[in-house]
């Protein structure tokens, strides 16, 4: 079974609601009509009922329920709990029932309220749009000292990593992160790994350099991310810092890394910016045919993930899932 057949089956065991405030996006129905068709997920749809239906022609959403934020008996609490979250920061009244009419908003104000259990956005939206309302709505998890964005990366026919399957981050969110952000986005990805794949997460803490083999502050930020990680979480399988090939292939750990735990077996991969983590997860999307779903958000308290503009029907699904998994958790 592959990772994700995986996830759905460990979604459809304890169901969950997922909204998608995006319902004016054909993929995003499509993905919806599927998501309920195998039981992965309750799904909420956020727009106006009728133009939804219009647009999901041929398409089965019979067991969605439908929400427009601009004409509910809900509008009204979800105005007033927005207004006063924010009224320190100046939100005015008149500014909430505004806001409350943003399916995004509404969408991340829904699982805040216990409405869903978690929220998909960003087919046609940017990151921004969806983390901006989940910081200021649902915030940080109490344990969490930043956010991050990972992608689960699929390669199939691939012999590397967990049977092909990988956790690359930070891909979506932090550009330049310090040494302590860098190690917190490492243990905060494992936790995640085991979760979403029920499998031991070996963490590889990336650079141009594999033990010292090149010198610059680049690579230094990524050794004492290293050894902060590795004081924080003394249990986990993490090592660094290694380069791409050393942390995937065991012949080239042997000798760029001998002796690593990590090094040829690494499942777990840290990106040391979003340069790097974005470009890398692009091309091996695109050049190994590999299926990836995400932005996924971890640090938030309550699940809400972003997608890629360039994202399919498909890929939807399996963020749905995730979410589903995640709010389980």
């Amino acid at each position: 079974m592959g990772f994700l057949e995986n996830v759905i089956a460990k979604a459809k065991e304890n169901k969950k609601t997922v909204v998608l405030p995006e319902g004016n996006d054909r993929r995003v129905l499509t993905a919806a009509a599927e998501a309920l068709k195998r039981g992965i997920a309750g799904v909420v749809l956020l727009g106006d009922e009728a133009k939804i239906k219009s647009d999901a022609a041929g398409l089965d959403l019979s067991q969605a329920r439908f929400v427009d934020p601009a004409d509910t008996p809900l509008h009204e609490d979800y105005a007033h709990t927005f207004y006063e979250l924010r009224k320190a920061k100046g939100v005015t009244p008149e500014k909430a029932d505004e806001m409350m009419r943003d399916p995004t908003y509404f969408g991340v104000m829904m699982v805040k309220k216990g409405a869903a259990d978690g929220m998909v956005s960003g087919a046609c939206h940017s990151t921004a749009n969806t983390l901006r309302p989940a910081l200021q709505i649902v915030r940080t998890a109490p344990d969490a000292k930043l956010v991050s964005g990972f992608f689960l990366i699929s390669v199939p026919g691939c012999g590397y990593g967990e049977n092909g399957t990988f956790v690359f981050a930070d891909c979506g969110l932090n550009i330049n992160p310090d040494a302590d952000a860098l190690s917190e986005i490492a243990i905060a990805s494992a936790k995640s790994f085991r979760t979403l794949t029920g499998a031991e997460p070996r963490v590889a803490m990336l650079s141009f350099s594999s033990y010292g083999s090149g010198r610059d502050a680049l690579v230094d930020k990524v050794v004492e991310a290293t050894k902060l990680a590795k004081q924080k979480a003394p249990d986990l399988l993490l090592d660094g810092e290694l380069q791409a090939d050393a942390a995937l292939v065991p012949s080239v750990a042997q000798s760029k890394a001998p002796g690593s735990k990590v090094a040829g077996r690494a499942n777990v991969l840290i990106f040391p910016d979003l340069n790097c983590g974005n470009i890398c997860y692009k091309l091996v999307e695109r050049l190994a045919k590999a299926s990836a779903y995400g932005p996924i958000l971890q640090g938030i308290a309550k699940p809400v993930n972003d997608l890629s503009r360039g994202c399919k029907a498909e890929d939807i699904v399996g963020v749905i899932a995730v979410t589903a998994v995640q709010a389980q958790a």
